[in-house]
């Protein structure tokens, strides 16, 4: 990649170059990023321990806790390192890692949404064929695409983007190496360059929200047979913490990449930027957590053996 290119390291121009916001927002984002360990390597740990939670609903939670610890620990340490004096600076190659992780697990991420949405369809909608049509072997098979399918797309990208030709300026309008502000310091022709990238990113969203689309279509259709309220309700809550992760990774990630060039605003991208790598991958477990009794019971036989 070096030879195609005169910049041998980019500076990031980071969320914010008011000296006031540099140590507030180093705190916020160190509690954050303390917060996203704590809950996806807690979740991995305690549906590990716990036999009751040993299930494909919890596997496919397992993965999502490793893909979400995983790509925001390719960005969040580098963002914090950010904030300190002197260390806005990466590497060509260190950019082309970073891009490449970040978005092997994100994409892992939206593939693997979409086949928890279909194990949900499968528990509620076939409930008497969930053991037979959910077996160890398909869930493994399903986790293993997922991931072969990440890296694939990654791959396209990466080379993609890193095949462009970079001159001066190596300054990075964001605060990590994310494919569109990467690209706009190129200095060659990115037209053909950016329709593959929308072509790509379209194909695997669309993809996978056809699958989440159709089954909650199938799902809500169930619900509505259920003749008890309390039966409506205890279904539809299974699906409501999916629901809330699809609506925020989608939503920001679509905002992100899937508009015109010329309608970018680094600004703005910045703002959703924070959703997707951060805020997302802090939630989740919290979201999962909360809202569900199998992980709080586990969680109290935990601290009562602890006690």
């Amino acid at each position: 990649m070096e030879n195609g290119s005169e910049v041998k390291e980019f500076i990031f121009l980071g969320l914010t170059d008011v000296s006031e916001f540099q140590v507030p927002l180093f705190i916020v984002f160190t509690i954050i990023y303390l917060i996203t360990l704590v809950g996806n390597l807690g979740m991995i740990a305690l549906i590990s321990w716990d036999p009751h939670l040993h299930t494909p609903m919890y596997f496919f939670l397992s993965n999502l806790s490793i893909v979400d610890f995983g790509y925001s620990s390719a960005v969040t340490p580098k963002v914090m390192a950010g904030f300190l004096p002197g260390d806005k600076i990466i590497s060509y190659n260190g950019c082309a890692t970073q891009l490449f992780f970040f978005m092997s697990l994100a994409t892992v991420e939206s593939y693997l949404l979409s086949v928890m949405a279909y194990d949900r369809y499968v528990a509620i909608c076939k409930p008497l064929h969930y053991t037979t049509l959910m077996t160890s072997s398909k869930c493994a098979r399903l986790i293993i695409g997922c991931y072969i399918c990440g890296f694939l797309t990654s791959s396209i990208h990466t080379g993609n983007t890193f095949s462009l030709h970079f001159c001066k300026p190596n300054v990075i309008h964001h605060f990590f190496c994310d494919i569109p502000p990467v690209m706009a310091l190129s200095c060659s022709d990115i037209e053909v360059n950016e329709m593959l990238v929308f072509f790509v990113i379209s194909l695997t969203a669309f993809f996978a929200l056809f699958i989440i689309l159709i089954s909650y279509v199938f799902i809500f259709i169930t619900i509505l047979r259920i003749h008890s309220t309390e039966g409506q309700q205890k279904a539809f809550s299974t699906c409501a913490s999916h629901l809330t992760a699809v609506s925020i990774f989608y939503g920001s990630g679509i905002f992100m990449y899937l508009q015109p060039s010329s309608s970018h605003s680094m600004d703005t991208d910045k703002i959703a930027s924070v959703f997707y790598t951060m805020i997302i991958p802090m939630l989740n477990p919290l979201v999962y957590s909360l809202r569900n009794k199998e992980v709080k019971s586990a969680f109290k036989k935990v601290m009562n053996g602890r006690k």
